[in-house]
């Protein structure tokens, strides 16, 4: 099996598409940790901005698709996803172990790890901040893929994750590098 992990694609029908033909093209499943359609106020328009669309193209996903809500996803952007966006976070048991994701704004890392202890999760995945981590901390995975659309962080680059039975990879979409791995 083999999961996908994207987060953060503000509307960028580009990218998205971007990451489905390049690194997501194989995937059994795939999550995405929220902000799915709009750019948010704090934020520029990221290049291929085109919100409809991209509704269109999540909808018509070949892939099966989990998505959490973000803080800038809003009842309107339901009304255009046949997918529902579940909030604050969703649990699935996968055969690659139990996955808890969340768009990331609002737990810190103690209630994450308390969380996870408590529902016995293997992989906590989030979004928001838009910078990739990936690390072990108390037994549990850690993952953010950082953002397709509008990465931060010292050094920004579009990414998403691959994770598969023996490890997790973060991506660089331009070029397609694992730039940090991971092994279960």
């Amino acid at each position: 099996m083999k999961i996908g992990v994207i987060s953060d694609t503000h509307g960028s029908l580009t990218l998205w598409q971007k990451a489905l033909q390049g690194p997501l093209r194989d995937v059994d499943l795939l999550l995405h940790a929220g902000d799915v359609l709009y750019h948010g106020p704090r934020n520029p328009l990221p290049a291929g901005y085109d919100p409809e669309m991209l509704a269109e193209a999540i909808n018509g996903c070949p892939v099966p698709l989990l998505i959490v809500k973000g803080n800038c996803d809003s009842e309107v952007d339901q009304m255009l996803l046949d997918i529902p966006l579940q909030a604050p976070f969703l649990i699935t048991d996968q055969p690659l172990g139990r996955i808890l994701v969340t768009h990331g704004h609002y737990y810190s890392r103690d209630q994450a790890v308390e969380l996870g202890r408590r529902f016995q999760i293997d992989i906590w995945i989030s979004g928001h901040t838009h910078i990739p981590v990936l690390d072990r901390h108390e037994g549990i995975v850690f993952l953010n893929p950082g953002s397709c659309a509008l990465p931060k962080g010292e050094q920004p680059a579009a990414g998403v994750a691959v994770i598969t039975a023996d490890k997790i990879n973060l991506v660089e979409l331009g070029t397609g590098n694992v730039y940090q791995s991971l092994s279960r």
